[in-house]
């Protein structure tokens, strides 16, 4: 197979309503779609990456350059073959996470391409040794006033949901409110996990640990920056309140989870596609997590097409041992998308295999083009 064009397009993908956390608020995110052509500019496969500076310090711009630049390397297989020389051109790149997003991006494309072409799904490619036919996504709460979140999370308790994970601020007060909106709305019968997105500092995260016990949060993660050395100090108070901690944006690389496992202050790892490199990067940091017994989730970026829902749901479904999935919320959160059809979960969260080829789903060129305000075609 023989790759003849390459298109790299920015695109804007707008949301239903405001989605916010300690970091961002948001309407919309730019996320990187790439789309390899053969002749007569048939697509062969498509990728997606959702790159934010906050997590690996990719913006979309970054990761434009870097795949332009990442195809030009003698490793890239313009002839497509098999997939040993796509993870040829993976383990060639460099270690860091500062081309995570890009390298998900193009390895994505890659692999639907190939499996295509070989008119297989892209699961075909991974071990099955802990694959599961279903699993149960839970759902996310914004950070916002506790009206919205009240109807967010009654919203959420309808589609029969019951593993939530609610967003955080600095507020204290505010915090306990929303806390308390979740416990009214719920009663009972239900998992609540915090994420903080590394807002937090010491004294902030010690004042919320008691809090955090009172309304059964288990599981807290990333309370503090990737760079702050006092998570050691809450992560062994935490503990005493039956508190687990969860790398999210500390966890972007294997070499991230050596560190971690040296040091201990995390107990559960966030593997998410884009934020980790792809499938190739992601397993190989899962395989670490299982050899060590570290704890992990199947996460995802916010603001994921249909492309990278695709994308977690296979490597969801490759991880029957995983202890929470996120994802797959195409038809909840984005009120526009870029394939033929949304990747979302039915009621409960409930989640399958997407009966196709490849990703299992096409990339609507039309969608491409409108929704995107940079679009660069390289010619091969």
């Amino acid at each position: 197979m023989r790759i003849r064009k390459i298109i790299i397009a920015k695109v804007k993908l707008p949301f239903k309503d405001e989605f916010s956390h300690s970091l961002r608020k948001r309407l919309w995110v730019n996320n990187i779609a790439v789309i390899l052509l053969g002749e007569n500019d048939r697509v062969l496969g498509a990728g997606e990456g959702a790159p934010r500076s906050y997590v690996t310090g990719e913006t979309a711009e970054t990761v434009e350059k870097d795949i332009s630049h990442l195809v030009d390397r003698k490793e890239f297989p313009l002839d497509l073959e098999c997939v040993e020389q796509i993870w040829a051109l993976i383990d060639a790149m460099p270690c860091g996470k500062e081309m995570n997003a890009s390298i998900c991006t193009i390895e994505m494309a890659l692999l639907d391409a190939l499996a295509r072409c070989e008119n297989r799904p892209l699961m075909d490619y991974f071990s099955k040794a802990c694959f599961t036919d279903t699993v149960f996504y839970g759902a996310a709460i914004p950070l916002g006033n506790l009206e919205v979140v009240e109807k967010v999370c009654e919203r959420i308790k309808a589609l029969g949901i019951s593993k939530i994970k609610l967003k955080l601020g600095h507020d204290y007060g505010h915090n306990h409110r929303l806390c308390e909106t979740v416990s009214r709305v719920y009663s009972e019968g239900y998992d609540l996990k915090v994420d903080i997105n590394g807002a937090w500092g010491l004294e902030t995260g010690e004042a919320h640990l008691e809090l955090l016990k009172r309304y059964k949060v288990q599981l807290l993660e990333q309370p503090m920056s990737p760079d702050d050395p006092d998570i050691i100090r809450l992560s062994r108070k935490a503990l005493k309140h039956g508190i687990e901690l969860m790398a999210d944006e500390s966890a972007c690389t294997l070499g991230d989870l050596v560190a971690i496992n040296g040091t201990g202050c995390y107990q559960v790892i966030n593997i998410r596609l884009s934020k980790c490199g792809g499938f190739r990067r992601s397993l190989n940091m899962i395989d670490y997590c299982r050899k060590r017994g570290m704890k992990f989730q199947i996460g995802c970026q916010l603001g994921e097409s249909g492309l990278l829902s695709a994308a977690g749901r296979a490597l969801s479904l490759l991880s029957n041992d995983a202890l929470y999935y996120d994802g797959s919320y195409d038809n909840q959160l984005l009120a526009q998308n870029i394939t033929d059809r949304d990747v979302s979960f039915e009621f409960g969260g409930k989640a399958q295999v997407l009966d196709s080829t490849g990703l299992g789903v096409e990339v609507d060129m039309k969608k491409i083009k409108r929704l995107s305000d940079r679009f660069l075609t390289i010619n091969i």
